[in-house]
């Protein structure tokens, strides 16, 4: 038995911030200027009252709706957020419970960012593959908004909330390859700092200021704030990808040549475009989706994916390189042959 993805989809939540809104009160930062420096045209907002679990409630809901798989038939739950409901409970076991999925079932919640999804990828695929499940509901869901300074365009620009859930389930094949893999990982705590959430944890409960501070670029925020120090993340970026994706190429023993489609995580337009050149991927194989959605996290890639696989970019049987990378450090890159039209109606 081997592990493959057969359905994906994602929710957003219902209020929209244009970059009209952001660019408020900033003479330099235009509409247009953001959307030329991010690529992203409108991010959707969680509500105040609105929580990763509940994002994740719609996205599964969706999922179920168009998937041959009710959701008495999950027996493995995983959830990927840095934006939980509580510090506990475990999100995934409230999950469990208003989504009506079987008492039988496992669930945990796993604390990445932007590597999440192929993180969950291979978690699902080990507990498929050695029979500790057979059909595993992989959700990442962010509200990362809650940490976002009104005040701050440098990440209010680019993030936005999302949910998105994937159906990971067991198929007997007897054809070569893998549906689901290899892997290559990786981390690097020493840039733990460069994107934060300084204060909240038990490293540090409190802040002790109580108003904004403002950077050299004006934006203001405190230490209960996202804080991201961009040039350095830029800067990971453009030395850890690249060979994070020639290692997987020889671990899969292929060339770029032999793959059909390429999902990086959706960081921000500028980012993917230098990654691409660099890297020497073709335009028609690189897929761009956050125009509508901004950077929604761990949620960017199954987004991406769904989009492509709607649009018909994406067909059963490709070869699909996906790679996440930001926060943490952490990265990670996965090999998939898709086969997520299998579950969709």
């Amino acid at each position: 038995m081997r592990a493959t993805i057969v359905a994906t989809e994602y929710y957003l939540p219902s209020h929209i911030l244009s970059n009209e809104t952001v660019a408020i009160g900033s003479e330099d930062w235009t509409p247009e200027k953001i959307f030329d420096k991010t690529g992203v045209q409108q991010r959707h907002i969680a509500l105040a009252e609105e929580c990763s679990s509940d994002l994740a409630v719609l996205a599964c809901e969706k999922l179920f709706a168009t998937a041959s798989c009710p959701p008495e038939d999950v027996d493995f739950i995983l959830l990927c957020t840095q934006s939980p409901d509580y510090f506990l409970p475990t999100t995934a076991c409230l999950l469990q419970h208003r989504l009506g999925i079987p008492s039988t079932a496992g669930a945990l919640d796993f604390n990445l960012g932007c590597s999440g999804y192929v993180y969950g990828l291979g978690l699902a695929k080990g507990l498929v593959e050695t029979g500790q499940a057979r059909r595993i509901l992989l959700v990442t869901a962010e509200t990362y908004s809650k940490f976002i300074n009104e005040k701050d365009r440098s990440v209010r620009a680019i993030f936005g909330d999302a949910a998105a859930a994937t159906l990971v389930t067991e198929v007997e094949s007897d054809s070569p390859g893998e549906f689901i893999g290899p892997f290559v990982y990786g981390t690097d705590g020493s840039g733990a700092e460069n994107l934060i959430v300084p204060v909240g944890g038990m490293r540090t409960r409190t802040a002790i200021e109580t108003e904004p501070v403002s950077d050299k670029f004006g934006n203001q925020r405190t230490s209960r704030n996202l804080f991201m120090n961009g040039a350095e993340i830029f800067t990971f970026t453009l030395r850890t990808v690249p060979r994070a994706v020639q290692t997987l190429l020889e671990k899969a023993r292929c060339s770029l040549d032999d793959v059909n489609v390429v999902v990086f995580h959706q960081a921000n337009k500028y980012m993917l475009d230098h990654l691409r050149k660099k890297i020497g991927i073709p335009e028609d194989k690189f897929v761009i989706a956050l125009s509508e959605f901004g950077n929604t996290v761990s949620a960017t890639i199954p987004i991406a994916l769904t989009e492509a696989a709607r649009s018909g970019r994406l067909k059963d049987g490709d070869k699909v390189l996906l790679v996440g990378f930001g926060v943490g450090y952490s990265w990670g890159a996965a090999m998939i042959q898709w086969r997520g039209g299998l579950g969709q109606s």
